[in-house]
């Protein structure tokens, strides 16, 4: 294509429906937040499309806009929230049993979060072992309950007047589940829904309801979700974007912010020890052997691919790499992460660094959200489908082709995320290379 004309983006026309499955601590700091937000009672802060500039040609033009200024993003005030969850509580409900945000930021909105009221869920006991179970949806096949699913949506759609619908999955962290037969291809998946086979996930239903009424998904749980060649191919099929998995917040991100600046360096790596202790929900459901497998893959695979042992033997060849995650109630949402790394330099001479992260879960993973949720309905509305490698910024565990190694460093990341902005909308790449600068100072 000519890069200059940039891409044909339908307008953000009409409402965004956001539909989550798992209304918790996170999903509901997102909503209060957008309501507080757009009520002009706090800013944004953390989230790269509301708040976040873009650099546009050379660093003497002085172009430098407001990302959501630049490319034609769904506005605020035109979103709206759906959620299923097996509690049966409204989102300001949840808002006070998570403790996370105030009375002052939600006493002003608690009108609007008692509205939203989540839809049973669906649910297996299988999958996730501590959580109390209220309200759940039966039905007599896997696909049924995909079929229950998409009635909700349209339901939601039509109440709403929502012109177009997003899912972001926030379900709770199943147990590991190994890609086997019948994730391979849509006919063996959709067979599997009506047989009842117990290797698809409740997670992997939701998803398939959305993308098969063509409705953009990103799964924000470490669960083995969209990122299956069976639903690649749906999303493929009716031209659904698609991306995952497990949004990067806390302790990860300190990961691909060290990381990278080791290896850029060429500092060695003996050993990086992690561990965390928090006591939301995710902390209850965590402390499960079973859901901590999924998050402990999810976490782990990190470093991997930015020190890469195999490229740099001498380097990263050797290194120990543990992560812990601890439930500790009386920690609530604000999550403590600390990380050990034993470095060598010069000689092989040893160092260590010590990381303390004192975080908030939900509130770095709520900003998050919401970049997620407006890019990928601006990639819908490009035109692209399948999946969505330039958002791998925003992703634990980023979903990329089946061949290809998923790029961990945040750096990269952010380049390709506002690179591939630039190109929708036409403008130059930006490769940092500078060379030109000087050679004008020779003419």
């Amino acid at each position: 294509m000519d890069m200059a004309k940039g891409l044909n983006v339908k307008p953000a026309q009409g409402k965004l429906g956001i539909l989550i499955p798992g209304l918790g601590a996170v999903s509901t700091t997102l909503i209060a937040g957008v309501f507080d937000i757009r009520a002009g009672h706090g800013l944004p802060i953390g989230s790269v499309t509301q708040m976040g500039r873009i650099r546009l040609g050379k660093r003497t033009e002085g172009r430098n806009p407001l990302i959501k200024d630049f490319v034609p993003l769904a506005d605020m005030k035109d979103i709206v929230f759906g959620a299923w969850d097996v509690h049966g509580e409204n989102a300001y409900e949840v808002c006070k049993r998570s403790g996370v945000l105030q009375d002052k930021d939600l006493d002003q909105i608690r009108a609007e979060l008692e509205a939203i009221k989540p839809m049973d869920a669906v649910f297996d006991h299988d999958y996730c072992h501590n959580i109390e179970v209220k309200h759940a949806k039966t039905a007599a096949t896997k696909y049924d309950l995909a079929l229950a699913v998409m009635e909700d949506i349209k339901n939601f759609k039509a109440a709403n007047n929502c012109d177009r619908i997003f899912f972001q999955g926030w379900a709770t962290t199943e147990i590991y589940t190994p890609m086997s037969d019948v994730h391979q291809s849509l006919a063996a998946f959709e067979k599997g829904l009506k047989d009842n086979d117990p290797r698809i996930s409740p997670s992997m239903i939701y998803a398939y309801a959305a993308l098969k009424l063509g409705y953009p998904y990103a799964n924000g749980a470490p669960n083995l979700t969209v990122d299956t060649p069976a639903l690649v191919e749906l999303a493929r099929q009716n031209k659904v974007a698609i991306m995952g998995k497990d949004f990067k917040t806390g302790q990860t991100l300190m990961k691909t912010i060290v990381a990278p600046g080791l290896r850029a360096r060429c500092l060695g790596l003996n050993g990086w020890f992690s561990t965390n202790i928090l006591g939301n929900r995710d902390g209850e459901v965590l402390d499960d052997p079973g859901s901590f497998k999924t998050k402990e893959v999810s976490k782990l695979s990190v470093i991997e691919h930015i020190l890469d042992g195999k490229t740099f033997p001498e380097l990263y060849g050797k290194y120990h790499h543990k992560v812990r995650i601890e439930y500790y109630p009386p920690r609530g949402d604000a999550k403590e992460g600390w990380d050990n790394i034993d470095i060598f330099g010069w000689l092989g001479y040893p160092m260590q660094i010590k990381i303390n992260f004192l975080c908030r879960d939900s509130i770095l993973a709520a900003p998050v959200a919401l970049d997620i949720a407006l890019s990928i309905d601006l990639a819908q509305r490009a035109g692209f489908y399948g999946i969505q490698e330039w958002l791998s910024f925003f992703f634990k565990s980023p979903q990329v082709r089946e061949g290809l190694y998923p790029e961990h460093d945040l750096f990269i990341q952010k380049t390709k995320y506002k690179n591939t902005l630039r190109y929708i909308m036409g403008e130059e790449l930006i490769t940092h290379l500078g060379l030109d600068y000087y050679a004008e100072e020779d003419k």
